[in-house]
């Protein structure tokens, strides 16, 4: 698995939720997990769609940022994703969050992003990470 899950900024977050919960549902997907404004610093809200419990497609109305497209990495490990992240910014990119855990998406979330030259927000994550870093026996 090459993509591990891809978000688009939307304009108005409750017409575009209407349109995705209707346009998704004949597919089988739905809304599997909300990131809210609390947990996001006040960015706004993260509906995030899927088929099971994992969010595969986001949308969000963050206001800041300039490019409109998210995409993440699957990551084979923390490794791979410090590895991402030092290889982006030496290729140009700008930090958009340094590697870490991110507890408020998942217990075991461990990701980070990079703004490409067009704005783009991209990020490496791996989804076996305990909080400290390590990856055995994830709880």
């Amino acid at each position: 698995m090459m993509i591990d899950h891809i978000g688009l900024r939307v304009a108005d977050i409750g017409a575009s939720r209407r349109f995705y919960d209707q346009a998704l549902a004949p597919l089988g997907f739905g809304i599997v997990m909300e990131v809210t404004a609390d947990q996001t610093g006040g960015e706004g809200v993260k509906p995030g769609y899927g088929s099971g419990t994992k969010p595969e497609f986001w949308i969000d109305d963050r206001k800041r940022a300039a490019g409109g497209t998210y995409v993440a990495f699957a990551a084979n490990g923390i490794a791979a994703v410090h590895a991402f992240h030092a290889a982006a910014l030496a290729a140009g990119g700008r930090d958009n969050g340094a590697p870490g855990p991110r507890p408020e998406y998942h217990p075991g979330y461990y990701g980070a992003f990079v703004l490409d030259p067009d704005g783009n927000n991209i990020e490496a994550v791996f989804h076996g990470a305990n909080p400290d870093g390590t990856t055995e026996a994830v709880a």
